[in-house]
């Protein structure tokens, strides 16, 4: 349960203020239906947390635990440092004539590789030695940190203040990071 909260929660911090969020609603302004957006982020999400938590399992074994400590602290700060980073929306599957779902999923898919959100999956997959638990919990972060840019679309940045919570979060991973890093070689 400590992989499906953790990944959860790192997922779903992350996301705030990414790339994917902003696609989101560059989406959601295109098509105007959250539903099959969401339904397209899911199925993106999901394969890519199933990636990054199986190459996360088979490293399990072969890095000492400490290691794998150091790499969730790393993730972390890398998550946290990528937050403070302004982003602006991708340009990406503008003249693609497929529906909501179908532009959804692959478009988020191809987005997500290499993503700060894949690479904590990885750590975290790699630390508790699950597939399962990291995915899900990943997968159901991304959902939940891009519903209201799917409904609210563009309305997003004047409705709720995105700057931020972007920087709250980010000094928020930050420290969680360095944290861990400094458990993880007994420094406290």
């Amino acid at each position: 349960m400590d992989a499906l909260l953790t990944a959860f929660v790192a997922a779903g911090l992350a996301e705030w203020g990414d790339r994917t969020q902003l696609f989101v609603i560059v989406l959601a302004a295109r098509f105007a239906r959250p539903g099959p957006i969401l339904a397209g982020l899911a199925v993106a999400a999901l394969v890519n947390g199933v990636v990054a938590a199986i190459g996360g399992v088979l490293i399990h074994e072969l890095v000492p635990t400490r290691a794998l400590s150091l790499l969730v602290a790393l993730a972390l700060l890398m998550a946290g440092a990528g937050s403070l980073i302004q982003r602006r929306p991708p340009n990406l599957a503008a003249n693609w004539r497929t529906g909501a779902f179908v532009t959804a999923a692959v478009s988020l898919f191809l987005l997500e590789i290499g993503d700060k959100t894949q690479f904590l999956t990885f750590a975290l997959a790699a630390r508790f030695d699950t597939v399962l638990l990291a995915a899900a919990g990943a997968t159901a972060g991304v959902l939940v940190a891009n519903i209201p840019a799917a409904i609210l679309g563009e309305a997003l940045g004047r409705t709720v203040p995105v700057r931020p919570i972007r920087y709250a979060i980010a000094a928020l991973l930050l420290v969680t990071g360095f944290v861990v890093a400094v458990r993880a070689l007994e420094l406290a």
